[in-house]
């Protein structure tokens, strides 16, 4: 008996989640080819570029989908699984006749292919062959892994990860990656076939050109979409499949691998040392590890090899003073660095050295470039525990003269507020060193300064009306201050937003009038506190004649009743 549908909406939005099956709804148009078969549903789906979708149900499982997608190549229920099945769905009374007519023509096809002979076959494949590129293509790989020469099934794999044929201006761009990546993708299916077919060793040395070869290509490829390095990562794993079947000699492994790692080119492939621990085994760890410590004192600075160097000290486990000296040789100038080694060593209970290093990162840090705020909290942290509350605000004290923010001015107020002194000298300080640190400039919007943003957060309005009279505030800064005055001070705020809305009115843009109209109502709000609506009326009347030719503009006023 023919199978009905096995699933339903529901199901379909369990497997994709809400997001992705909302999403799936807006391709139910973009479906074509789609063909219900006795074991499967396959559709192409277009959009960005076009991908083909399979749908298969099984008994035990339900319903899953593959895509060939990034995101539906990482395992996920796409959008276009989703739409496929939606598509399904809205013709599900035919599905049963749909796949008895699909059961018969698969047993028509074989029992005419099982009644060819071998030179009727063989004619069949060829002009198959002749008419599809990409099939021949795939043949050629089966038929060059399954022979001997190794030599021609490299050139096969390292044609395939040529960009040249898709790079139009030298670089692969966006709308080509996909094809790219499709066509190196059959590189990896070409390894896995020769390790199938008892050829490892074999495998093992053309995936390292392979890899080689994608590593150089990689930089020349748009893969917005991770395809690309999807493939990469593939890559990669078929090499260690590889590998761990050859089982080649582990010191040579040790001296290619080593040399791979440190090329900053390999980031695509996403290897990592010790996922070739059984491969290597003690005698190729300890190359590696010998190799690795020389590429680091010949270059204790480069990335590379300080991760490989660190990597390598963490394997082995209580290495705490080791990794801080690969750290220390490089020390960041914001005092990121100083705050890893603290944390390193407090982690391994030794908790005096840990705020050591970190106290001689806040001394060692270059001004333009920190300290790390991250690096401060650990600081005042330990000394919050250790009730050195005074020695929190000098830190603080010192953060926001080096680097004035409102987040610094606040973090130097809670500071001083639990040690008791906010209230005497530090809050007067504070402010002090706001306006040691501003450039007032009379008359000028665009001056603003942390010394007005402060005071606003200590809600002394007064003093942060009289900043910015004194030319502490920008344009954000006098808005902000009139929408907190103006219940109390109308009048002041009322100036503040005329004199925004002026320069306005020589504008144009939707975003302009809407924010003409949000002045307009904060000025209309003032008039109502000081009793003068009818001197708005005229006002804002005067202001549509001027602006009548703005049609869109009266209509956004309009709106706001205006």
């Amino acid at each position: 008996m023919t199978r009905a549908l096995g699933f339903n909406e529901t199901d379909l939005r369990r497997l994709a989640g809400a997001r992705s099956f909302e999403r799936g709804l807006g391709y139910l148009s973009a479906i074509s080819r789609l063909e219900i078969g006795d074991e499967a549903i396959t559709a192409i789906v277009g959009g960005s570029d076009t991908y083909q979708v399979e749908l298969t149900e099984d008994e035990d499982n339900g319903l899953s989908g593959w895509c060939d997608c990034p995101y539906g190549q990482e395992g996920n229920f796409c959008k276009h699984c989703v739409a496929v099945g939606l598509a399904v769905l809205g013709q599900a009374e035919s599905v049963p006749q749909q796949r008895s007519a699909a059961a018969s023509r698969t047993r028509l096809l074989d029992g005419w292919l099982e009644s060819l002979t071998r030179e009727e076959l063989l004619a069949l494949v060829r002009e198959q062959l002749a008419d599809d590129r990409d099939l021949r293509h795939r043949l050629e790989l089966r038929a060059a892994a399954a022979g001997e020469d190794t030599g021609v099934v490299c050139e096969r794999v390292l044609s395939l990860l040529d960009t040249r044929p898709f790079a139009r201006y030298g670089y692969v761009e966006y709308a080509d990656a996909h094809a790219y990546g499709r066509q190196a993708a059959e590189a990896v299916t070409a390894l896995r076939a020769l390790t199938a077919s008892g050829r490892s060793a074999d495998a093992v040395a053309v995936a390292r050109q392979a890899l080689r070869s994608l590593d150089r290509a990689y930089d020349e490829i748009d893969d917005s979409d991770g395809l690309v390095g999807d493939v990469a990562i593939r890559l990669a794993k078929a090499h260690l499949e590889a590998c761990r079947t050859a089982r080649p000699d582990p010191v040579e492994t040790a001296e290619w691998l080593v040399p791979y790692l440190l090329n900053e080119a390999n980031d695509a492939t996403d290897i990592d040392l010790f996922d070739y621990r059984e491969v290597l085994g003690d005698l190729g760890l300890a190359r590696a590890r010998a190799l690795i410590v020389a590429a680091w004192r010949a270059n204790p600075k480069k990335r590379a090899e300080k991760y490989l160097m660190e990597r390598v000290l963490n394997a082995d486990g209580d290495n705490v003073d080791a990794l801080v000296a690969v750290h220390a040789a490089d020390l960041a100038p914001n005092g990121r660095t100083h705050l890893v080694i603290a944390r390193e060593l407090e982690s391994a209970g030794r908790a005096g050295q840990a705020l050591e290093w970190a106290e001689r990162g806040l001394r060692e840090t270059v001004a333009e470039w920190g300290p790390d705020d991250e690096l401060v909290n650990f600081v005042c942290e330990r000394y919050e525990q250790a009730g050195r509350l005074a020695d929190v605000v000098g830190v603080r004290q010192d953060l926001l003269r080096a680097r004035p923010s409102l987040a610094a001015y606040q973090h130097l107020r809670t500071a001083a507020r639990a040690a008791g002194t906010w209230e005497n000298a530090e809050h007067t300080g504070a402010l002090e060193a706001l306006k040691a640190v501003a450039q007032p400039k009379k008359g000028r919007w665009y001056n603003g300064s942390v010394l007005v943003d402060a005071l606003m957060d200590d809600n002394d309005l007064e003093a942060a009306w009289q900043a910015a009279s004194s030319g502490y505030a920008d344009e954000g800064q006098w808005l902000a201050l009139a929408d907190r005055i103006r219940d109390r001070e109308p009048a002041d705020a009322l100036n503040v937003y005329l004199r925004r809305i002026e320069p306005l009115r020589r504008q144009t843009g939707d975003s302009t009038y809407e924010r003409l109209a949000e002045l307009l109502l904060s000025a209309r709000a003032c008039h109502r506190l000081l009793g003068s609506e009818a001197e708005f009326a005229s006002y804002l009347a005067a202001l549509r004649a001027d602006q009548k030719r703005k049609r869109k503009l009266m209509t956004i006023l309009d709106q706001h009743g205006l």
